[in-house]
C-alpha cells in the first residue's frame, strides 16, 4: 500500500494520494529512505605566498628610501615636499604614495600637531539617606522686563527632601553672591563639619576660588558635574523646569521686587503644598522636617477605612501609601552592591554627633531679618526692600533661634 501511495504521489501529490489510499502521510514519510549526508570537503590548500610584483622596490631600497625621508634635511617635511625637492635635484627614487606606503609601514604617519586630548573625567556618585547630606545648587536666568536684561536666581535643594534650603534673586551672577547664600543658608540649617556635600556644575561662581575656599573653612565637601554633562546635576534641573512650567510663571518680571514676590509664592509653594511623586507624593517640608512617617501612618489609616468600608473595590487587597525612597542618588553605580554602601568620598557623621554648626564668617553682607520665613537681604542691593526675602526656611522651623540682632558680634571663620 506504501509503494501504492508513493506511485500515485508522484502524479496526484501527497495530500490527494494518501486521501484516497487512507495511508497517513506520516508512514509514507517514515517509509522514504534518509537522505544521504554528503561528504565533507577537504579544507582548502592554503595559497601559495604571493611573489613581490617586479616593479615594487626591494627592501634595500625601501630602507634607503626611509632613511631619506627620516634625515635630519626632510624630518620635518611632507613626502610631497621631499619628491619635489628631489625633483629639482634630478633625483627619483619612488612615487609619493610609496613614500607613505613606507611611512605607513613603520607606523611614522601621525599627524604631527599636538591634538587636544580630553582627560577622562570621573563621573560624581554621591548618595544621601538623610535631609542635609547632599545639596546641590546652580543658578537660572529670569527674564525681565526689556529684551537682554535678566535677572538671576540662585537655588540651593536638598537631595533627599528636594526640599530648597536656600534661595536668592539678584541682578548679577557673581561668586561673591553665591558665597554669601551658601554660607548664610548652611549657618541656617546648622550643619556640622563633615557632614555636607554640596554639588554644582562648571558654572564660573560655582567653581570660584572664594566659593571653594569657603567651602573649605565651613567644612564642606564640593563635587562638580563633567563638563557639558547636564546629567550630573539632574535635581536643579528638575526643579527649574518646575519652576518655569507653573501656570502663573510670567513672560517677563517687570522689576526686581516683582520678581522676588514671585519666588516668595513660588517656593513657600514647593516647599509646603508641592507633593512630590519622587517622595512618595509628601511635601519636601514633611520629608526635611522629619514627619513623613508620621503623615504615611495618617494616610495608612484612612486607607485602612476605605478598605474596610468597601473591600470589595480594591482587587490588590489593603492598599498601602506610597513609600519613600530609602536614599537619593546622583548617578548610581551599575553594581547593587556598591548602591547599598556609601561612596568614598561621602562626608557622614552620626545623628547624635556633637560636632558643632558651622559659623557665618564675618564677612557677610546680610541684614538678617526676623518673620515668619527668617529671610535676609543683601546690604549691597540697593534696589531690595527690607523684607524681600533670598533665603529659605531654618530646618527646625523657629526663627527666634536664627535671628541675629544688628548690634549682635558675628563669629569669625578664619581665611
Amino acid at each position: 500500500m506504501i509503494q501504492t501511495a508513493e506511485e500515485l504521489a508522484a502524479s496526484q501529490g501527497v495530500v490527494a494520494a494518501c486521501a484516497a489510499l487512507v495511508v497517513p502521510r506520516s508512514s509514507l514519510y517514515r517509509a522514504r529512505p534518509a537522505p544521504t549526508v554528503p561528504e565533507v570537503a577537504a579544507p582548502p590548500a592554503e595559497p601559495a605566498a604571493r611573489l613581490a610584483p617586479p616593479r615594487a622596490l626591494s627592501p634595500a631600497e625601501q630602507e634607503q628610501v626611509r632613511e631619506l625621508l627620516n634625515s635630519e634635511r626632510f624630518q620635518d617635511l611632507a613626502p610631497r615636499e621631499i619628491y619635489a625637492a628631489l625633483l629639482d635635484e634630478e633625483r627619483y627614487l619612488c612615487s609619493i604614495s610609496t613614500m607613505y606606503r613606507i611611512l605607513a609601514a613603520h607606523a611614522e604617519v601621525r599627524e604631527r600637531r599636538n591634538q587636544l586630548r580630553h582627560p577622562a573625567y570621573h563621573k560624581p556618585e554621591l548618595l544621601a539617606t538623610r535631609p542635609n547630606q547632599v545639596w546641590s545648587w546652580d543658578i537660572t536666568k529670569l527674564r525681565g522686563p526689556s529684551k537682554g536684561l535678566y535677572y538671576y536666581l540662585y537655588v540651593i535643594i536638598d537631595i533627599y527632601s528636594r526640599y530648597v534650603v536656600g534661595w536668592m534673586i539678584a541682578e548679577v551672577e557673581a561668586a561673591e553672591l553665591a558665597e554669601q547664600l551658601i554660607a548664610e543658608t548652611c549657618t541656617k540649617q546648622d550643619v556640622a563639619r563633615a557632614q555636607l556635600t554640596i554639588h554644582a556644575d562648571n558654572g564660573g561662581p560655582m567653581t570660584a576660588k572664594t566659593v571653594a575656599i569657603l567651602l573649605a573653612d565651613l567644612g564642606v565637601a564640593k563635587s562638580h558635574s563633567r563638563p557639558h554633562v547636564s546629567n550630573d546635576n539632574p535635581y536643579s534641573e528638575a526643579q527649574f523646569k518646575t519652576l518655569k512650567y507653573r501656570p502663573d510663571y510670567p513672560e517677563r518680571f517687570g522689576c526686581l521686587p516683582d520678581a522676588r514676590s514671585w519666588g516668595r509664592s513660588f517656593f513657600a509653594w514647593y516647599n509646603e503644598q508641592h507633593h512630590h511623586t519622587g517622595l512618595g507624593l509628601l511635601t519636601p517640608a514633611v520629608v526635611h522636617t522629619g514627619r513623613a512617617e508620621g503623615v504615611r501612618q495618617k494616610r495608612q489609616t484612612v486607607l485602612q477605612h476605605a478598605f474596610q468600608a468597601h473591600p470589595e473595590r480594591f482587587t490588590q487587597g489593603l492598599p498601602r501609601p506610597a513609600r519613600l525612597p530609602a536614599a537619593a542618588w546622583i548617578n548610581p553605580p551599575k553594581s547593587a552592591a556598591a548602591a547599598a554602601a556609601p561612596t568614598s568620598g561621602e562626608l557622614a557623621v552620626p545623628a547624635n554627633s556633637s560636632t558643632p554648626a558651622v559659623a557665618a564668617p564675618s564677612a557677610l553682607r546680610y541684614t538678617l531679618v526676623g518673620g515668619p520665613e527668617d529671610r535676609a537681604t543683601l546690604r549691597s542691593d540697593l534696589s531690595a526692600e527690607p523684607a524681600d526675602g533670598v533665603a529659605g526656611q531654618s530646618r527646625s522651623r523657629s526663627d527666634s533661634a536664627h535671628t541675629i540682632p544688628q548690634n549682635a558680634a558675628t563669629p569669625s571663620v578664619k581665611r
